[in-house]
C-alpha cells in the first residue's frame, strides 16, 4: 500500500483546495429549499465552481474502473439515498434530508467534503439522524494523529453509530487524497481500535461516514450510481478531508458556514 506523505508545498494546495470545497457549501446552502431540483442545485454549484472560484468540478465525468463517466458536478443523495445520487429533475420537499458532496480541483489538487441539509422541516428522527453522523465523523477525526491507528476512527464512529440504534455503511469509505481524487489508504468507518495502518504526520485522507437509520444493507440504482438503503430506511453522510500532524489533526475543508464541532 503506496501511501504519500504530503510535503508542505502540497499540504498548502491542498489547504487552499479544501477551503473551496467548504465555500462551495455554504454557497448553495440558502438555495435548498423546498421547490428547487437537484438538478438546479447542481447547476448552480457548477457555475460557482468554474466561474466564481476557478476550480474544477472533480465529478464531472469522473469515471473509475467499472463506471460509466458521472454525468455531473455534484453529488444530490436524498432521504434513502445513501451516496452518490446524481442531480435531475427531483424537486425537494418540506421534510427532506439532502446530502451535498463536493470535490474541487485547484492547482491539481482535490478538496472533498459533504454536509447534511435540511429541506423545510425535516422530522425529529430525520434530525436526530443527521447529529449522530456528524458526531460520529468529528469522534473519528478526533482519533487522528500521528502514531494513531486507521481502526482507532472506526471504531470511535461505529461505537457512537450503534450505540445509537443505528448502523454503519460499510461498502463505502474514506480515502486518501491530494493529486488524485482517490488515494490509499482506505479509511474504513468501523473496526478495532488498535488495528491497522499507523497513520504518520502528512497523510491526508477523507473521513466520510454513511449511517443508515435502518439495516446497513445497500443496492445500486439503474444509473449505475446512485447507491440507495435496501429497507428504504433513511441514511446521511458527512465528509471532511483531514490531515495527519504530530500532535493532531488539521481538518482542511472547514469553511465559515460549517457547522461548529459538536460538543
Amino acid at each position: 500500500m503506496a501511501i504519500h506523505i504530503k510535503t508542505a508545498e502540497e499540504i498548502e494546495k491542498m489547504r487552499v483546495a479544501g477551503r473551496l470545497g467548504g465555500e462551495v457549501l455554504d454557497f448553495i446552502a440558502h438555495h435548498v429549499k423546498p421547490g428547487v431540483t437537484t438538478g438546479e442545485i447542481d447547476r448552480l454549484c457548477h457555475d460557482f465552481m468554474v466561474h466564481q472560484q476557478g476550480t474544477i468540478p472533480a465529478p464531472l465525468n469522473y469515471a473509475p474502473p467499472g463506471y460509466k463517466p458521472f454525468p455531473k458536478s455534484i453529488c444530490t443523495s436524498v432521504n434513502h439515498q445513501v451516496c452518490h445520487g446524481v442531480p435531475g429533475d427531483r424537486v425537494l420537499k418540506s421534510g427532506d434530508i439532502l446530502n451535498i458532496d463536493i470535490t474541487v480541483i485547484k492547482d491539481g489538487y482535490h478538496g472533498d467534503t459533504s454536509r447534511m441539509f435540511y429541506v423545510g422541516h425535516p422530522s425529529i428522527q430525520a434530525r436526530r439522524l443527521c447529529e449522530v453522523t456528524y458526531e460520529c465523523m468529528w469522534l473519528g477525526i478526533r482519533e487522528v494523529k500521528a502514531g494513531a491507528h486507521l481502526g482507532d476512527i472506526g471504531a470511535a464512529i461505529q461505537q457512537r453509530a450503534e450505540g445509537q440504534g443505528y448502523s454503519v455503511v460499510r461498502e463505502f469509505c474514506g480515502h486518501g487524497i491530494g493529486r488524485k481524487f482517490h488515494e490509499e489508504p482506505q479509511v474504513l468507518h468501523y473496526g478495532l481500535p488498535g488495528t491497522g495502518l499507523h497513520l504518520q504526520a502528512g497523510m491526508i485522507f477523507t473521513i466520510e461516514p454513511m449511517i443508515n437509520a435502518g439495516r446497513p444493507g445497500i443496492r445500486e440504482l439503474a444509473d449505475g450510481w446512485t447507491i440507495v438503503t435496501k429497507d428504504h430506511s433513511l441514511s446521511a453522510q458527512w465528509e471532511h478531508t483531514v490531515l495527519v500532524t504530530e500532535s493532531g489533526y488539521e481538518v482542511l475543508t472547514l469553511s465559515p458556514g460549517a457547522p461548529p464541532e459538536p460538543a
